[in-house]
């Protein structure tokens, strides 16, 4: 579940820094039609501390695709994977997902669903 205002004791300064980005870094990946693995997209983000396996990321993550579907940009989200693995996203995008509206009772189709559209949105930029 998203919480509007809830930061991880992070500044809003420095959470808002992280998510521009966060964003910024999807955003050229959603570009060129790539993935990225959750530990990369971290490594990127300078304005605040958050580690691959953080709990926080979900919250994180899940704030940016929210605001960014309201705003009719998708679920940009969706290009951050697990690095190793089945090298989708977490369960914490699929919970976003549902709680946007979409279908995940088969969590692959959703899954490729939203990232043609997010790569479809972005190709255009």
């Amino acid at each position: 579940m998203i919480v509007d205002g809830f930061r991880h004791g992070f500044d809003d300064e420095a959470w808002e820094a992280a998510k521009g980005e966060a964003r910024a870094v999807m955003y050229k990946v959603a570009r060129k039609e790539g993935l990225i693995a959750y530990s990369d997209l971290v490594a990127r983000i300078g304005s605040i501390s958050l580690d691959a396996h953080d709990h926080r990321l979900d919250h994180f993550l899940g704030q940016i695709a929210t605001e960014d579907d309201d705003e009719g940009l998708g679920l940009s989200t969706v290009v951050v994977v697990h690095k190793t693995g089945d090298q989708m996203p977490g369960p914490g995008f699929f919970n976003m997902a549902e709680s946007q509206g979409r279908d995940i009772s088969d969590p692959v189709a959703c899954w490729m669903e939203e990232l043609k559209a997010v790569y479809r949105r972005w190709s255009k930029k």
